[in-house]
This record gives C-alpha cells, structure tokens and sequence, in this order.
C-alpha cells in the first residue's frame, strides 16, 4: 500500500509565513497614519476613540477600484490602487458633511506577493496621511482557486464623522440654487471595463505604451491618473453647502438624483467646463453616444456642489477650481438631470 504523501498548508497554496511578513510591513506603514485616538492596533479589533463631538454621527462607505486594477497590475503601479480608494471612499462620506476618522481594507490574492501588497498598502497610508485619516486595520487574503493568477482584489472601508447639526443630505436644495462642478482628474475610478474593451487592452498590453498627442502621455499614464480627493478643497466651506454629489459609476444621472428633493431636476449646460480630451478620445474610438459617455464616465466633473446663489460666490474664492455648470428647477416630466 502506498503512503500518503504529508500535506500541508503551504502546499495548499497558502504560505502562512510569508503573510505574517506582509502584514509586519502593514503595520509598519499603518503607524505613519496613526494619530492619539487610535488606542491600539493589531488586535482582533482596533479602538478609536471619538472626541471634541456634541452630537456625533458616524458616516461609514465601502466601496472597491474595480478593473483600473487591472490596468495598475498590468503597468506594476499598484500605489495608484491604494491611493484611488481611499480619496473615492473619503469623497464619498464627504458627501453628507463627514470627516475621515479611519480607514481598512481587503486585499485579496491567489498568492500574495510581497512587492505588490507593500505598494498598495503604502498607496493607502500616503493618501490616508493627506486627509489625516488613520489606516487602523484590514485583512490580506491569500485564496488560490479563486482569483486567477496576476489578478488581485482591493477594497476599502471607511468610517468618518459629523456633528448632527452639521450633516449634508440635500434635504435644503431649493428650485434656483446654482450647481459648481469641481474638475476630476481624469476616469478617477469608473468604466474601465469600457475603456478596456474600446482599446482592447487585454488582447494588447502594447496599447497602453502608445503615446496621444491630445493626451500629453501615453495611454497607459492617462488611465492611471490618480481618483482625485476633494476633502481638503471643501472642507473649510462646508457650512455654505447644502447638497454634494461624487459623480462615480452612473454618470451625473445616477448620482446627482440622490441628493435632490421630490420634485426638483439638476439643469447642466453642456460647455460650462472643460471636457479632458481622454473622454472625446474614448468617444470616438468606441463609437460611444453622447448620453452613453455621461452614464458611465464623470466627464470632466468628479464633485458637483449645490449651494445657494448667494454663497456660489464665497465657495468660488475659497476653491477657485469650481465652475458654474448648473442650476436647480422644477422638474419636469420625471427627469432629474438634464444636460443640455
């Protein structure tokens, strides 16, 4: 009778040992974030502990890059990676009026590669430093058989906070409010299964190297573009605003209705900003609708902000990156984005 051969966990794909050395570089480049009210760390929980709040509330959003990673891991840039979720997740509490407290995260692999985890994770810590938001904890996942070789997952969590008194939800917006649209950065992280198909980069990685006169750079550069984060750009004016809108995946029509009270309808004018040449060329490329680009890209706008007419102004000086692209009417016949 043959013997059994000995199994173990490694030969299972699993290599716990080098986890373990993945994770003492984590938590060394976690600490770089970590103010006091953070008591301790590498536990089976972390602890943060909330001060100098009245009546807080605590906003929370998860939310993942999507297949711009693919794009990263194929170009060896995963900081951008950790970078894009944490700026998409903190715009995203931003919305109702939150301040970043902490942020963790899944990575998730069919091996993990030392290299790569430590790229992003220090993509994190560095966009977690420049909102002062403290990276307390997540979870690296070694899981052969499910994710396919090369490919990784990244998503992030994130929990902030608000005086009660001070939370944004749109419930303030009035018909003749004025919508500003601050400019994004590019894709930030939304439709690049799209654009992936239109330059048909999974069949030629070569395109990525090809070089756009419209662009400046290559294909490759563009598309990694860091999600770019409005925190610090809004921050000192959130008292003059009564609704925000991160335009991610949905376009404008899929975000900005979520803020708008029954009855009312963002007006847009089409040429009120400066559309990036990436999103004409993917147009164009693609073969792409007009109504199509605004439904799955940002064009241009990654924060729309609806204040009332009288503060446009104010807001305007404190960020001199803001247009007037917008008002706010009476809807009419159901619609709530028009853009024209």
């Amino acid at each position: 009778m043959q013997a059994r051969s000995k199994q173990n966990y490694a030969l299972a794909g699993v290599d716990i040992e080098t986890a373990d050395r993945i994770k003492e570089s984590i938590a060394r480049q976690s600490r770089s974030t970590l103010g006091p009210q953070v008591l301790n760390l590498g536990s089976f929980g972390s602890m943060f502990q909330i001060k100098g709040y009245d009546e807080p509330v605590l906003v929370s959003s998860c939310d993942g890059v999507g297949t711009k990673l693919r794009i990263a891991s194929l170009l060896n840039k995963n900081d951008i990676a950790g970078i894009d979720i944490v700026n998409h997740c903190v715009n995203d509490i931003l919305c109702c009026g939150a301040e970043p407290l902490f942020f963790l995260d899944y990575i998730g692999m069919p091996k993990l590669m030392p290299g790569q985890v430590e790229s992003i994770v220090s993509g994190l810590a560095q966009a977690c430093q420049h909102v002062g938001c403290s990276l307390i904890g997540g979870e690296t996942a070694e899981m052969p058989g499910i994710y396919s070789s090369g490919a990784y997952d990244l998503v992030g969590f994130i929990v902030g906070v608000v005086e009660r008194k001070n939370i944004i939800d749109g419930s303030q917006i009035v018909a003749g409010d004025v919508v500003l649209g601050l400019p994004s950065s590019g894709l930030h992280t939304n439709g690049y299964s799209l654009v992936r198909r239109v330059f048909e980069i999974d069949d030629n990685l070569a395109s990525l190297q090809a070089f756009y006169t419209e662009l400046g750079r290559t294909l490759g550069q563009e598309l990694l573009q860091p999600h770019r984060c409005y925190y610090p750009w809004l921050k000192p004016v959130l008292p003059l605003i009564k609704g925000l809108a991160h335009i991610t995946g949905g376009g404008y029509v899929g975000n900005i209705p979520r803020i708008l009270p029954e009855g009312l309808a963002a007006h847009l004018a089409k040429g009120s900003w400066d559309v990036p040449p990436v999103f004409r060329l993917i147009q164009e490329k693609g073969d792409i609708e007009e109504p199509e680009m605004y439904r799955v890209f940002n064009m241009g706008i990654g924060m729309t902000v609806v204040c009332s007419n009288k503060n446009a102004t104010k807001i305007s000086e404190a960020v001199p990156q803001a247009r007037l692209i917008g008002e706010i009417a009476k809807a009419k016949q159901g619609k709530k984005v028009i853009i024209a």
